[in-house]
């Protein structure tokens, strides 16, 4: 295996291995529970489900992986604060992220070392050739790092 599929391999098993952290997390926590703050006066659980699951969503177009599942998630857990919006309940929030999470994961791992380096849809090819590392893969290595960021919140609370 070349150093670049060796690299992609392991920041790849690093998404999932947090993705699924978060999805055994938060699928089996209760709607109560879901309802506790992850610190006083802080973000509730159920809201840092939905900004994962909004994050997410996000990245199937800037991966050139199609068009968003629930872009209305935005609304309630990108533009505003918790309890800013009313929120949905915690089986609508489980099936968005399944559904969301079983277009983005298999789409990800088809992805070549080569492929993982090319542009995302939010640089223009201009601008690519200035900074090129606004690629697929620096995305990757971003996101990883804000999943396990919210999740880290999300089992200090649970």
């Amino acid at each position: 295996m070349s150093t670049e599929a060796l690299l992609l391999d392991a920041a790849l098993r690093t998404w999932n291995a947090n993705l699924d952290r978060a999805s055994k997390l938060f699928e089996g926590l209760s709607e109560e529970h879901l309802q506790q703050e992850i610190a006083p006066g802080k973000n509730r659980l159920i809201y840092l489900w939905g900004h994962l699951t909004a994050v997410n969503d996000a990245l199937l177009p800037l991966w050139g992986f199609g068009p968003r599942l629930h872009p209305e998630l935005d609304e309630v857990f990108i533009k505003h604060p918790d309890r800013a919006k009313p929120t949905p309940s915690a089986a609508e929030l489980k099936q968005n992220w399944q559904e969301i999470n079983a277009a983005l994961n298999p789409a990800i791992f088809k992805l070549t070392p080569a492929e993982w380096t090319d542009r995302h849809t939010a640089v223009s090819p201009e601008d690519f050739l200035r900074e090129p590392h606004r690629n697929r893969f620096n995305v990757l290595l971003s996101r990883t790092n804000h999943l396990a960021y919210h999740l880290g919140q999300a089992i200090g609370r649970s």
